[in-house]
């Protein structure tokens, strides 16, 4: 655990996880500038999607293709967040446009906004004043599968035991 916020492991298929090699990470971007060299290497294509990233337990931001795994851009360490974030030029700057937790590999809690927010705001990024798509993680007490509750249906969809208010994926936290 770092000094700054719950961290969280992954969670997802074993499989996933072991095919991550050493150095294989996602782009680490600790500043203004790093960001601005990162950003002018990507085609109009991919800023149309929103990207891969990942909070890594030191507060700084990774990013990858939408299509990567997040164990895979957190270089299969622990994370402080982990989702989605898409980016847009507005007013000659780069600003985020949509960030969510969705991470089905960390199943990170919305409450990981505030080490998005503070990676972002470490490298001068305009952004929104939290999630702009948040996904609640449950872990079922029942059948232990993951479960994303929706619309506030606090129910395991494999097998219809009652799911908990609080996060409890992770069963070693």
């Amino acid at each position: 655990m770092s000094g700054r916020g719950r961290s969280y492991r992954y969670v997802g298929p074993v499989e996933l996880k072991a095919a991550v090699r050493p150095g294989s990470g996602g782009c680490r971007i600790s500043s203004a500038a790093e960001f601005g060299d990162w950003i002018a290497g990507r085609s109009a294509a991919e800023l149309a999607e929103p990207f891969t990233f990942v909070v890594g337990t030191d507060g700084v931001l990774r990013l990858a293709p939408r299509r990567s795994e997040h164990v895979a851009c957190a270089g299969g360490a622990r994370v402080l967040s982990a989702g989605e974030i898409g980016f847009v030029r507005e007013a000659e700057r780069w600003a985020v446009s949509e960030v969510s937790n969705q991470s089905t590999g960390y199943c990170p809690d919305i409450g990981s906004w505030s080490e998005v927010a503070r990676a972002l705001d470490g490298i001068g990024l305009e952004r929104p004043s939290g999630f702009t798509h948040e996904v609640m993680f449950r872990r079922c007490p029942g059948c232990q599968e993951h479960n994303i509750v929706r619309e506030d249906d606090f129910v395991c969809v494999f097998c219809g035991s009652d799911l908990p208010e609080t996060w409890n994926v992770d069963p070693t936290v």
